[in-house]
């Protein structure tokens, strides 16, 4: 039985370094006297279906009790959690921490109170604590089995694969069968184990903390995740369902959600008899009422809704606890009911400040125990730096009882009791300070303290991290720039895998990447270790280069194969011919890459030493994976050749049907297709040069005794001869692709696109005329140059004023003639204009390029034909040069594709076919950290560069970008010394006030990362680019 007494309140354990339990106290307040008087046993349930008995004062408010259960378990984050039991109406309620215990359970002995999650965070990477995240994945398995987390058949396989992996470790079938058989995670769980077996199988290594993470990374995209559902009826008295989230508050119509009221739009909440009001902020926009009315079962139900309402209103939008309300000299008017406790900003900030010490746990029904401990090595050398701690995956017998003989540390127990109530043994006590656990001495807070004002969260590339990085389809592997998401110290847990020896540790993935900022700074000792642990050599971050790629480029197939095909399914649009042949050949090509990654990432595995170290044999290299895979893409050149048809096919559909064309308008607006559909057609063959590229580099690198350059010049041999194969159609295509972009954001134009008409480059210039310089948009053709302006189509098309046939046409400097800078006058058969660019620079680009235009013009056969529906007079729609302030300079949020022309016109840039085709070649994909010109902190993110612009996810897992960010006219640098950037592989970019810091984990992806983004943001004239690159064939 949990002792009370013997236990230290929430308060003083704030001091205590042998005890690591919570306190919901702010640091300077005393924590409340516990009442005397007679002891009362309150039996606890908690997730892992174990129960506890407490004893606590009969006078104790809700606080003891719940601050009692929290050290029991020494949890740190208790503040998300809460105690309900039934009433005496059996009407389940929340225990409130400001009445008594005794008045709320009225009859203690008879009552069963259940430990549960009462507040679900919008991001599980808010949760700082393994063992917060492994209560809440207890939470969730709960959810599962009493049907209230509801969701699809693939949803919750692959939620019950995760559980099953965190409970037996890697997929064995026999053994899968087995645990499936004796463990009911659903009702009718038969329908779906093969199902579950086919995920389980694909979490092969994955540690019980990782499994954890990635549970949560599911869950929380369910629309019933942390809902519980309250019956009511509307005005017209229709059955509907009330529910509160940490946005706000919900309705629903069975498990389908309504409607939502989000905390910023309610004004008032309060309740009359039976009667749930919401009072709204008016909202012209809204045709909502301004009081909503909500009928509940009784004033009981109501009023504990309310509750529950003011209490997730206070601890997700308040700063700090609500003050009590002054009592009323006479009498009251309304409910005294507040929230109590620490709200969530409090919570993050006081783990942020790492008050607390980190404690061991066991999970039930696991092979792998999981401890959070702080440790330092017995090495006096690096005592000052935390170090991180154990979690031993067991495997058979003979493996636990090996791990089990190293442990030297005792564990203290809480007091259970005899009658048939027992310990759970996933809740064991924190050693006391100054003992050994497993091996470790435990360090004090005042060392963690010390410790942590100086360091940063670094993640070894042995680290399994349950970050939203991991991969659903291979061994989720981490990052090596893994951060606090919350700025304070954190402990990076070790693992031992069960082929693991405990000498071979690895990094087990706790903190997962956050959109905040935190501030770190990389002690010398931490740099010292990790240049020890971390595989340093070049060819290693080589090939994390072609898995970080292999990615993305799963992705962009994946919008193809899944997101395009499951849209088209779903609209009867397509012609059933052009169906079979785009999935027809790019199914095959993701059913081979989705296996190529798996391989890179088990390659880089081996290299990191993270998994399956008792094979033996020399895995650091990585050119005879790319060889065996390269000759096996071989034999899907067959479906390459076929993508110039498809792109013809589709754009033919388009033309003919209105249906098909508006249909694919749609699809590119989701914020899944981030770049032009027809971008995505052509992913297959950039990828092609991804790999020459990457394999030029790795045999650049490699001397020629190297073990593995002779597969890795094979690898680059066979993947040159296909590039030789397909470049001259994938230019071909890349320009077919082009003009019929350009047709898209052009108004005035009949037949743009026609055989033989080749695009060269487009851009802002200033033309000329009676009203002065005026901004104009112009794109240059191998046979004719337009000008637009930009029109006032929502869409942001341009509309074109003229044109200018480049047959008979010359081209002249005029600076001193009108008196204007970087002035080039254009001399036409019928026509002349008069055009300034921004630079000099500029001006040479557009000079060499209409040269070489005019030159192409005059040797084919003759004048253009004529393009224009009808070409408006110059004076009409004038637009002068200060009109040009619709695009945001920095971070874009709406995810749709961005056109080129719209970001040249606004950052008053060009850009020539010869950069396109560069850029195809120069993207880059991986993890960086962000940082904001005032910002104290770095924010971990997953970065995707292509098409001239910076795509941000949370992770490489997500399926769409978070922010975007287009580099066209910024300016890359290496930070001064003023700007105090103490780190190590930062760069810059800035345009006019807004300014990015960049921090890469490594020399060589810096280096790479400063080659592509330079390609972007220094657009080469095609001249004078020719002149230092193979020439392309337009």
């Amino acid at each position: 039985m949990g002792e009370t007494e013997q236990r230290p309140t929430a308060g003083s354990r704030l001091g205590a370094q042998e005890n690591a339990g919570i306190s919901t106290l702010e640091h300077g307040q005393k924590p409340p006297m516990t009442p005397p008087g007679k002891l009362v046993s309150i039996k606890i349930q908690m997730l892992d279906d174990t129960q506890e008995t407490f004893d606590v004062p009969q006078r104790a408010p809700g606080k003891v009790l719940h601050d009692a259960v929290c050290n029991h378990l020494n949890l740190v984050e208790g503040d998300y959690f809460g105690l309900e039991f039934p009433d005496h109406k059996k009407m389940m309620v929340w225990l409130d921490l400001l009445k008594p215990v005794m008045k709320q359970i009225r009859r203690p002995k008879h009552v069963v109170v259940k430990f549960v999650v009462k507040f679900f965070p919008p991001d599980h990477a808010q949760l700082q604590e393994e063992l917060t995240r492994y209560l809440f994945a207890l939470q969730v398995k709960q959810d599962l089995a009493q049907g209230r987390l509801t969701c699809n058949d693939t949803s919750t396989a692959l939620l019950i694969s995760h559980i099953v992996q965190s409970e037996i470790g890697d997929f064995d079938e026999n053994i899968d069968r087995e645990h499936l058989a004796k463990n009911k995670y659903i009702p009718q769980q038969e329908a779906l184990e093969d199902k579950i077996m086919e995920f389980h199988r694909n979490h092969m290594g994955q540690t019980p903390a990782e499994s954890d993470f990635q549970l949560l990374e599911i869950a929380r995209r369910l629309e019933m995740y942390g809902i519980r559902l309250h019956p009511a009826k509307d005005r017209e008295g229709t059955k509907i369902n009330l529910a509160v989230a940490n946005t706000g508050i919900l309705v629903f119509q069975g498990h389908t959600k309504i409607n939502a009221f989000n905390w910023a739009k309610v004004r008032k909440l309060s309740f009359k008899r039976k009667r749930f009001l919401i009072k709204l902020r008016p909202d012209v926009n809204s045709s909502f009422q301004d009081t909503l009315e909500f009928l509940m079962a009784s004033r009981d139900f109501c009023k504990s809704f309310w509750k529950i309402c003011v209490e997730h209103h206070a601890f997700f939008r308040l700063f700090e606890e609500p003050k009590p309300k002054p009592k009323p000299v006479l009498f009251s008017r309304g409910s005294s009911f507040r929230f109590s406790g620490r709200t969530q900003k409090q919570v993050l900030d006081y783990v942020k400040e790492g008050g607390h010490k980190k404690v061991q746990f066991e999970r039930k029904h696991s092979k792998i125990r999981s401890i959070r401990s702080l440790t330092t090595q017995p090495s006096e050398q690096h005592t000052e730096v935390p170090k991180q701690s154990s979690s031993f995956a067991y495997g058979d017998d003979n493996d636990a009882a090996a791990v089990q003989s190293c442990r030297q540390g005792k564990e203290l127990k809480a007091s259970t009791e005899d009658n048939g109530q027992h310990k759970s043994p996933s809740l064991k006590k924190s050693p006391k300070e100054g003992r050994k656990v497993d091996g470790a001495v435990v360090s004090t807070v005042e060392e963690e303290e010390e410790a942590s004002k100086d360091r940063i969260q670094q993640n070894r590339p042995q680290s399994q991290q349950p970050s939203t990085a991991g991969s659903l389809t291979g061994s989720p592997h981490l990052s090596e720039l893994s951060i606090n998401s919350q700025g304070g110290p954190s402990v990076v847990n070790m693992s031992l895998s069960p082929n693991l020896s405990p000498d071979a540790k690895q990094s087990s993935p706790l903190i997962s990447p956050l959109l905040n900022d935190p501030s770190c700074i990389r002690t010398e000792e931490e740099e010292e270790v990790r240049r020890k642990r971390f595989p340093t050599e070049k060819a290693y971050f080589i090939a994390k280069e072609v898995a970080t790629t292999e990615r993305t480029y799963l992705k962009d197939l994946e919008v193809i194969t899944s997101w395009f095909q499951s849209a088209v399914s779903k609209e009867d649009c397509m012609p059933e011919t052009l169906k079979n042949l785009i999935f027809s050949n790019f199914e095959p090509l993701h059913k081979f890459h989705t296996g190529f990654l798996k391989e890179i990432e088990q390659r880089l595995a081996l290299w990191e030493g993270r998994s399956n170290a008792h094979i033996k044999g020399d895995y650091q290299r990585i050119g005879d994976v790319m060889l065996k895979n390269i000759q096996s893409m071989k034999q899907l050149t067959i479906h390459l050749w076929k993508h110039n048809e498809i792109l013809m096919e589709l754009e033919n559909g388009i033309k003919n049907s209105r249906k098909l064309e508006t249909f694919c308008r749609d699809f590119e607006l989701q914020k899944v297709c981030y770049l032009p559909l027809n971008t995505f057609l052509l992913r297959p063959l950039h990828r092609l040069m991804h790999y020459k590229q990457i394999m030029e580099r790795l045999c650049k690198h490699y001397p020629p005794a190297h073990v593995d350059f002779r597969d890795s010049r094979a690898a680059l041999a066979e993947i040159s001869e296909m590039v030789a194969q397909l470049h001259g159609n994938m230019i071909k295509m890349e320009n077919f692709q082009k003009l019929h972009e350009l047709k898209k954001d052009l108004i005035g134009i009949d037949n743009l696109v026609i055989p033989g008409r080749e695009f060269i480059r487009l851009g802002s210039l200033s033309k000329l005329s009676g009203k002065g310089l005026q901004q104009r948009m112009f794109f240059l053709f191998n046979d004719i140059l337009l000008y637009t302006s930009r029109g006032l189509t929502a869409s942001n098309q341009f509309k074109v004023h003229g044109h200018l046939p480049l047959y008979g046409m010359t081209i002249e400097e005029s600076e001193e003639e009108w008196g204007v800078p970087h002035c080039l006058t254009l001399r036409g058969q019928q026509q002349s204009i008069i055009v300034a660019a921004s630079t000099r620079s500029e001006m040479d680009k557009w000079t060499e390029d209409i040269q070489m235009a005019i030159d192409l013009a005059e040797k084919s056969s003759g004048p253009a034909p004529e393009l224009l529906a009808s070409s408006p007079p110059d004076n009409k729609d004038p637009l002068s040069v200060s009109d040009c302030t619709s695009l945001p300079a920095g971070l874009i949020s709406d995810q749709r594709p961005v056109s080129i022309s719209y970001v040249c016109w606004y950052r008053m840039q060009s850009l020539s076919f010869y950069d396109i085709l560069q850029s195809n070649e120069n993207q880059l994909s991986g993890n960086l950290l962000r940082k904001f010109k005032n910002s104290n902190g770095w924010q971990k993110l997953w970065v995707v560069f292509t098409n001239f612009c910076m795509f941000f996810y949370k992770s490489h897992q997500d399926n769409h970008p978070l922010a975007s960010l287009p580099l066209l006219g910024y300016s890359l640098t290496i930070p001064s010394e003023s700007e105090n950037i103490h780190k190590d592989y930062v760069f810059k970019l800035h345009f006019k006030s807004h300014v990015y810091y960049f921090r890469a984990e490594s020399e060589y992806t810096f280096e790479r990362w400063m080659e592509v983004i330079r390609s972007a943001t220094s657009s080469a004239s095609r001249t004078r680019a020719l002149s230092h690159k193979e020439p392309h064939a337009y």
